[in-house]
């Protein structure tokens, strides 16, 4: 399945790319499931994202490798791909493209993912819908909300 959700923010690519730090994905992180950080090392090729998930009283561990980054002109982007997935998941890309418009970015979430069905993927996609739009107040109060959006 894939997702993409659009947020617009008043910073300039270049700054939001930069601000994609430990503090921001601490921001980031949903109320449900309940997550600690145990490595988060940026958003360059190599550096590595771990969490624990806790849900009830199972707790799973997610780990992501950063494989991509790119910065050109008017945008700029790093992906992280799943490595250890909790489950049902099988399969995770999340690009984080950032693309300057006129006065302002656009914070593009690119969100690739599957489990082993392709129904339970479809049932998924509601929950990563909400958890992952609940990111646009998070994005824009670290970078502000663009006039007019």
């Amino acid at each position: 399945m894939k997702l993409h959700l659009q947020i617009p923010v008043a910073q300039p690519y270049q700054v939001v790319l930069e601000g994609f730090t430990v503090d921001l994905f601490k921001a980031l992180s949903p109320p449900f499931p309940r997550l600690k950080i145990l490595r988060f090392d940026g958003s360059f090729p190599g550096d590595r994202v771990e969490i624990a998930l806790q849900i009830g009283p199972v707790r799973q561990r997610w780990t992501s490798l950063i494989t991509e980054r790119e910065v050109r002109e008017q945008e700029a982007w790093f992906v992280d791909e799943g490595q250890e997935l909790p489950a049902p998941l099988t399969y995770w890309r999340h690009k984080h493209l950032i693309t300057q418009h006129n006065g302002h970015s656009i914070i593009h979430e690119l969100i690739e993912y599957r489990t082993r069905f392709r129904a339970l993927d479809l049932l998924l996609y509601p929950v990563m819908s909400a958890v992952f739009g609940q990111r646009k107040a998070v994005y824009q109060r670290f970078f502000g909300k663009p006039n007019g959006f």
